[in-house]
C-alpha cells in the first residue's frame, strides 16, 4: 500500500511526538506535513483565505487534518473541501465551535444536558435574566482562557471592559469572524459571550467521531481539578463514572454530534455529572481531535486518536480497539506554579529523553526553559496558574502512576526561585 500525504494545518504542541509515538504501523501507511505556521505562531493578521488557497493547491495531498482548536479544525476542513477529499463541512464546524449557536443546536436534541444560556454583547452589556452565579466565556475561545465564574452583574460589567476583553475581540478573533463571514450564514460574531447556569459535578470529556451517519466512542477521559483554583490537576483514563452514566454521555454526544451535522472527523465533548441530582451537563462541543489524550487511548486500548483522525481524513473506515494496550490505566498530569517564579532549571532535550526513558510509553512536553520568568496568569489556560510542563505516562494501576509519576517529575529537575527573593525552590 502507498505511503499517503496527509496535511496537518497549524501544529500544535502535541502533535509531532503524538505522531511519532503512533508506532510503524501508522507510518508505513502515512506521511504527515506540517506548513507553517504553527498554532502557537499564527498572528491575527494572517490572511487565512490566502492560507487555504495554498494548500488546495497541492493535488498530491489524500487527507487534511488538525488538532488544532482555532483556526485549525475549521481551515482543514475548508481544504478538505475544496480539494474534494473526507472530512466535515467547514460551515458545520464553525457552527461546532460558536458556543451559541451549538448550544442552540444542542438544546434541540438534548434539552436535558443543556443548562440555561444568554448572549452577551460585551460593547454593550445588559442585566442578565440568569441568576448569579454563572460562568461567562467568549463564543469562540480556546481551552479555559477568559472563562469565569461570575458572582454579580457588576463583577461581569467589569470584567467585559477590561483590556483582555479588547485585546480579544480586538485581535484574536479577526481570523474566526474572516472564517465564520467567508463560509457560514451564521450572524453572531465571535466577539460576542454567552453567559451560562452553573454545572456541577464530576468533569469528563467525551471524545469519539462521527463516520458515515454514525457516532463511535474513543474514550470518556476523567478531569480531575484542584479543590480551590479549579486548575486542572490530573486527566485520567479509563473513566470511573459509572458504566449507565458512561452510556447516557455516549447517546447525548451521539445525538449532537448528528444534530451538528459533523462527518468524518473527531470530536469531544466536555460534559458534567452531578451525583447528588443524577444530571448530565455538556458544557462545550469541539469539533477535533483532543491531541493531549490521544495516547492516553494508544496506553490503554492499542490505537491512538491520531491514528483514528489520520483514517478519517483519508476515507478509511477506522477500527476500535478496547483494552489491548499495555496498560490498565493512564494519565496526562499538567505541572504548574501558582504564583509568579523564575525556571533556575529546565530540563534539557537529553533530561526529557532520559525522564521518559524510566516507564515504557511515556511522554514530556516541556514548556519553559532555564532563565524564563512565568508571570502572565490571566491569558493562561484557567486565570489562575502557569502551566510549565506536562506527562503522560502508563500503568497498572493508579497507585504504580502516582510512583511512576513523581519518578519521573524528579528526573526532569525542574528548578524556581519566586520573584521576589529568586531564593531556590522546587
Amino acid at each position: 500500500m502507498p505511503v499517503r500525504d496527509v496535511l496537518s494545518v497549524f501544529e500544535t504542541h502535541w502533535d509531532r511526538k503524538q505522531i511519532a509515538a503512533c508506532g510503524e504501523g501508522v507510518h508505513s501507511r502515512f506521511a504527515v506535513h506540517f506548513p507553517p505556521p504553527a498554532d502557537a505562531d499564527c498572528e491575527a493578521d494572517l490572511d487565512v483565505l490566502a492560507f487555504i488557497d495554498r494548500q488546495a493547491a497541492d493535488a498530491r495531498v489524500a487527507g487534511v487534518l488538525s488538532s488544532s482548536d482555532y483556526p485549525g479544525a475549521a481551515v482543514a476542513a475548508a481544504i478538505a473541501s475544496r480539494l474534494g477529499l473526507p472530512g466535515p463541512r467547514p460551515e458545520r464546524v464553525l457552527e461546532s465551535a460558536h458556543k451559541w449557536y451549538s448550544r442552540i443546536a444542542q438544546r434541540e436534541v438534548a434539552p436535558e444536558a443543556v443548562p440555561a444560556f444568554e448572549l452577551i454583547d460585551p460593547r454593550r452589556p445588559h442585566s442578565l435574566s440568569l441568576a448569579f452565579p454563572c460562568f461567562v466565556k467568549p463564543v469562540k475561545g480556546s481551552f479555559s482562557v477568559l472563562a469565569r465564574r461570575v458572582s454579580s452583574q457588576s463583577e461581569l460589567e467589569a470584567f467585559l471592559s477590561s483590556p483582555v476583553v479588547s485585546e480579544l475581540g480586538a485581535g484574536y478573533l479577526r481570523i474566526f469572524d474572516v472564517l465564520r463571514e467567508s463560509l457560514t450564514s451564521l450572524e453572531v460574531s465571535g466577539r460576542h459571550f454567552i453567559a451560562e447556569e452553573l454545572l456541577l459535578g464530576d468533569l469528563v470529556t467525551v471524545e469519539g467521531f462521527a463516520c458515515d451517519g454514525e457516532f463511535s466512542l474513543l474514550g470518556i477521559v476523567d478531569s480531575i481539578l484542584h479543590p480551590e483554583t479549579r486548575s486542572f490537576v490530573r486527566f485520567d483514563y479509563p473513566s470511573r463514572l459509572p458504566d449507565a452514566v458512561q452510556r447516557r454521555m455516549i447517546d447525548i454526544a451521539a445525538r449532537i454530534a448528528s444534530r451538528l451535522g459533523l462527518e468524518r472527523t473527531l470530536l469531544n465533548i466536555e460534559m458534567t455529572w452531578d451525583a447528588a441530582r443524577d444530571r448530565i451537563g455538556v458544557i462545550e462541543v469541539n469539533p477535533r481531535l483532543c491531541g493531549q489524550f490521544a495516547d492516553l487511548y494508544q496506553k490503554v486500548d492499542g490505537v491512538s486518536g491520531y491514528e483514528i483522525a489520520l483514517e478519517l481524513c483519508t476515507g478509511a473506515h477506522p477500527r476500535l480497539a478496547r483494552r489491548r494496550g499495555r496498560h490498565a490505566f493512564a494519565s496526562s498530569v499538567p505541572l504548574r506554579v501558582f504564583e509568579p517564579v523564575h525556571v533556575s532549571r529546565a530540563p534539557e532535550s537529553a533530561d526529557v529523553a532520559a525522564a521518559e526513558a524510566l516507564f515504557a510509553d511515556t511522554l514530556v512536553w516541556s514548556e519553559c526553559r532555564s532563565g524564563d520568568v512565568l508571570s502572565d496568569f490571566e491569558r493562561g489556560e484557567d486565570g489562575q496558574s502557569h502551566r510549565y510542563a506536562v506527562i503522560n505516562l502508563g500503568a497498572p494501576d493508579p497507585a504504580s502512576l502516582a510512583q511512576r509519576f513523581a519518578a519521573i517529575r524528579e528526573r526532569l529537575g525542574y528548578v524556581f526561585a519566586p520573584l521576589k527573593t529568586l531564593s531556590p525552590a522546587r
